[in-house]
């Protein structure tokens, strides 16, 4: 078991290595083409270090989302699993031996941690600490209380073909119904994906070219020429339209980061997946807010005149 648990952290020491080599290519690829544009050594290293951190963040958030995906696989596979080996179990065979049998080709990725435990048992481990070993490499938190709910059971006295089967109902009946929860949330999810890829860039657009246009306006207009008693007062504006523009930015690519973790968390109950619906949601908006912003400042430059 020490070989096992040495042999898995030695691949995620090297799968860390691979990425940091990979990030550190690309990175020296993105200062090179920097310094080919900007011919500035401050620059270039601007460009390697936020390069190198994009391409590591979006590997490990790649193998993340794998990761995810894998442990959603075996989620959706994990009821029949219990059932097959209730079934086994009562046709007599052993606990090893039920589990082994149990090995399906269309319970992927699922049939190896199946294989892996079945000759845990069989070789004298207790099957406690096998049904543990199992849950810790899935890394899934709902096998992992369904598991130990399982144990309890076992420890109890209880009939384990029993226990599997009732477990393997309340799994899938817990399926259906976070599935019932996904399709109620759905407009709150298509709410938000609206309010932030659309309107509020569109807000922001409109803004933009309303300060731009009032502080072209006012620039040529000298305060003390206006009669006194209008309720109004005139100033200078502080801030500038570049501002404006490089704030709304900003401001939008937060909102959709954030909006996008909100998304996740309605709708797939982690934060983590709604962070694929980023990408979407950046294209949308930006593009909304660049192409608006030119739609409006042409329009309105020719009223204004």
């Amino acid at each position: 078991m020490r070989k096992k648990l040495v042999k898995v952290d030695r691949e995620k020491v090297l799968m860390e290595r691979r990425r940091g080599m990979l990030s550190g290519i690309m990175a020296l690829l993105i200062g090179i083409i920097v310094y080919f544009i900007y011919e500035n050594f401050i620059s270039t290293a601007i460009g390697f270090v936020i390069g190198f951190f994009i391409v590591f963040s979006t590997s490990k958030f790649m193998d993340s989302l794998k990761e995810s995906a894998r442990v959603k696989k075996i989620e959706d596979v994990f009821p029949d699993f219990l059932q097959l080996v209730s079934s086994n179990l009562r046709a007599g065979m052993t606990v090893d031996r039920a589990m082994l049998l149990s090995a399906r080709p269309e319970f992927a990725p699922l049939d190896k941690e199946i294989l892996q435990t079945g000759r845990d048992i069989s070789m004298g481990k207790p099957i406690g600490l096998s049904l543990n070993a199992m849950s810790k490499r899935i890394g899934s938190e709902k096998i992992e209380k369904t598991l130990l709910i399982i144990l309890s059971g076992i420890r109890a006295g209880g009939d384990l073909a029993v226990l599997l089967e009732e477990t393997s109902g309340s799994m899938r009946q817990r399926g259906f119904i976070e599935k019932k929860a996904a399709s109620q949330v759905l407009m709150y999810v298509i709410f938000i994906f609206m309010a932030v890829s659309i309107f509020a860039p569109g807000l922001f657009s409109l803004s933009g070219v309303l300060v731009e246009t009032m502080t072209n306006l006012m620039s040529g207009v000298d305060p003390a020429s206006l009669p006194s008693n209008i309720p109004i007062s005139f100033s200078s504006v502080n801030i500038s339209v570049e501002f404006i523009h490089y704030f709304s930015i900003l401001f939008i690519i937060v909102m959709d980061l954030m909006a996008a973790l909100v998304l996740g968390l309605v709708s797939k109950g982690d934060e983590k997946e709604g962070l694929r619906y980023l990408p979407i949601m950046l294209i949308l908006s930006l593009g909304i807010f660049f192409a608006l912003g030119k739609i409006l400042t042409g329009t309105v430059g020719g009223l204004v005149g």
